[in-house]
């Protein structure tokens, strides 16, 4: 079981995402609506991949990775983001932060697992 963090401001696509990552099987899903709440989340508990999305109110998915990566135990946690910036150099700006990946949106929940398996092997590789 893969315990992801799903980082995301809209509900709708936290439920999108819930199920498609829940009808695999393969994910133990917790999910944040907020930066300032996931930092909450991981104080004490430390997921194997964390997904984020890029533009949130407050604090943006960049800002909370930059956050997470100070906390020891989440320092060299994979983490994918998944946004409509697709730029090359957006794009490259955040793999540079290291262990990341990027997903672009809009996703297609059918394939939206396969898709963090294979960030994850990326980043692994």
């Amino acid at each position: 079981m893969i315990n992801l963090l799903h980082v995301e401001d809209d509900a709708d696509i936290r439920e999108i995402a819930m199920m498609a990552l829940g009808i695999s099987g393969e994910f133990a899903i917790i999910q944040c609506e907020s930066g300032d709440e996931a930092l909450s989340e991981v104080e004490n508990s430390t997921p194997d991949v964390i997904l984020l999305d890029m533009m949130m109110p407050g604090m943006t998915g960049l800002q909370t990775l930059q956050h997470m990566r100070k906390m020891p135990h989440l320092a060299e946690v994979p983490a994918i983001f998944m946004t409509a910036r697709t730029q090359q150099s957006d794009v490259d700006e955040l793999r540079a932060m290291g262990n990341v990946e990027v997903i672009t949106k809009p996703f297609d929940p059918m394939t939206l697992s396969d898709q963090i398996k294979e960030a994850m092997a990326k980043i692994d590789a």
